[in-house]
């Protein structure tokens, strides 16, 4: 009887200190926590790209505004219905090419820079030694505020 009791003791006393033992060691794995925030909006206001590309932008608008005021003063002088319809069809033509291409452009542009500001985002925080970094506005509380950070980085 005493060996089996001593046996049961033996048994729970590894089990215990098994168990205490993987506890130590999964906290000690574990590394800290740290979750930064950060606000979107107001990186995409002030990143210099975006002001260059939305210049940009406005002067590429003026030049289709010039075409179809160009069209429109071209048109009126025309009295010849098959003329005036020919060209209605080239500055149609004209026009669309230019909005596609202008179009196609600032996507690419903005893909460009939504990635360089992701790779800003991911690089100060890794530098800061972030885990996690959420965007701040869907966020109610808690994280630290690297938005200042990123900014300075992505000028």
């Amino acid at each position: 009887m005493k060996k089996y009791i001593l046996g049961i003791l033996i048994i729970t006393f590894a089990f215990i200190a098994g168990y205490s033992i993987s506890s130590v060691a999964m906290s000690v794995t574990q590394p800290e926590l740290k979750i930064a925030v950060i606000d979107i909006p107001q990186l995409v206001v002030n990143s210099d790209e975006v002001k260059s590309l939305k210049i940009e932008q406005e002067q590429k608008i003026k030049n289709i505004e010039n075409t179809i005021e160009k069209a429109k003063i071209e048109m009126s002088k025309e009295k010849d219905p098959k003329k005036l319809a020919a060209l209605e069809e080239k500055y149609r033509n004209e026009i669309y090419q230019q909005k596609l291409a202008m179009d196609t452009e600032y996507n690419n542009k903005l893909t460009q820079i939504d990635n360089n500001i992701k790779h800003s985002v991911i690089s100060k925080a890794r530098a800061m030694h972030y885990n996690i970094v959420l965007p701040k506005n869907t966020v109610l509380f808690g994280g630290d505020d690297i938005t200042a950070q990123v900014a300075a980085a992505v000028k």
